[in-house]
């Protein structure tokens, strides 16, 4: 057991330990992207020994809920009806998250027949989750990218470190729940030894004590790029080309490569299946359901990140600077795979369907239900 927890940190966790090195520098590289993203605005909006203005001419809409004065450079905030509209569905999708994840903690923690390794991990990710929903949706619905863009204040840092931290915590608990699968799949019989109970909560307690260390640094560091001019641009390109390998990259890589090796294991058990007992084939075919939702469950991740690392890079990487509302809608769309993950539980898992009635119904208020058979 010792060795599989030290395998499981130092041989997993090192390229964790390397990200939290580069995220730091890259608090570096998007300041002074903003920073020269705002220093083109300004000189944009310099007169030039021309006429002045016309007034209707003087402000843009950058945002359905902002404007932008060209002559100061400042942000006007306006309640137009499509930004009503706006964060009264983002509200919404935030109450659908809280509520769909806050389901899904009860669940586990409540009923004794789902402590099991594999559903401590599920919290894990719940929680992470859930509180995307009760911290990051409303810091973001108020403090936009666009108004962090001109006004860089502790409101922005707090939505930015939430926004980092939850989305580090959420991507390597996915990652510790493929290496759950590959052992629950194809080595079956070392299954209960090397993934116990101890190596989970070791899993998540350095995988929450990284992405809080993370965020905690995104607050509190101060680096000054007002002075740092052209010869931080190879500085920038270099972290962000490593930010994007070890943040997004490499994991995706690790857990695809992992959940290739388990369909291929999968499929040789299906083949060999007439040679076990029943039982052994009803744990078989459990734990092959199990590895198909949460595989999903990381599918889903992939779709709604990747585009946002994809504009990310081209931003970073190329003069292309992408529309604010498409980086308005690719940063809610990776935001949104909070929402999600509820749903697919719902739908792939009977045991959270027989939890959530139960729960709705408020059974578990008027009696002891702790013991309930829910599969």
């Amino acid at each position: 057991m010792r060795s599989a927890i030290i395998g499981t940190v130092f041989g997993f966790y090192l390229p964790a330990i390397i990200m939290f090195t580069i995220y730091l520098k890259i608090l570096n590289g998007d300041r002074h992207t903003a920073s020269r993203t705002q220093q083109r605005l300004e000189q944009l909006s310099e007169p030039r020994n021309m006429a002045p203005e016309v007034t209707d001419n003087r402000t843009d809409e950058i945002h359905p809920c902002y404007q932008i004065d060209k002559v100061s450079n400042t942000l006007i905030h306006t309640r137009s009806a499509i930004c009503v509209f706006l964060n009264i569905f983002l509200g919404s999708l935030s109450v659908v998250t809280v509520g769909g994840n806050l389901l899904v903690i009860i669940s586990i923690i409540y009923f004794k027949q789902l402590h099991t390794p594999t559903n401590y991990l599920i919290l894990s990710l719940a929680v992470a989750d859930l509180l995307v929903g009760v911290l990051v949706f409303p810091l973001t619905i108020e403090f936009s990218e666009t108004i962090c863009l001109y006004h860089t204040d502790l409101f922005c840092k707090m939505q930015g470190s939430f926004g980092i931290s939850l989305s580090i915590s959420s991507i390597l608990t996915l990652c510790c729940i493929s290496i759950d699968r590959y052992y629950a799949v194809c080595q079956p019989l070392t299954y209960r030894t090397k993934i116990n109970d101890n190596v989970v909560v070791t899993m998540i307690l350095v995988t929450w004590g990284m992405s809080v260390i993370i965020g905690l640094f995104f607050i509190t560091a101060e680096i000054d790029t007002e002075n740092c001019g052209e010869t931080c641009f190879f500085e920038i390109v270099i972290v962000n080309i490593i930010s994007m390998i070890f943040m997004f990259g490499l994991p995706m890589i690790i857990m695809l490569c992992i959940y290739l090796k388990i369909f291929l294991v999968a499929q040789r058990q299906a083949c060999s299946i007439h040679n076990t007992t029943k039982s052994g084939a009803a744990i078989s075919k459990t734990e092959r359901k199990a590895t198909k939702t949460l595989a999903i469950v990381m599918g889903i991740y992939l779709v709604c990140w990747f585009p946002f690392f994809l504009c990310s890079s081209i931003y970073f990487f190329s003069h292309f600077n992408p529309p604010l509302p498409l980086v308005e809608f690719l940063n809610w769309l990776a935001l949104s795979n909070s929402t999600f993950n509820p749903f697919i539980y719902a739908f792939f898992y009977t045991w959270f369907r027989s939890a959530f009635r139960m729960i709705i119904s408020g059974k578990i208020i008027l009696g002891d239900f702790t013991n309930s058979k829910l599969f």
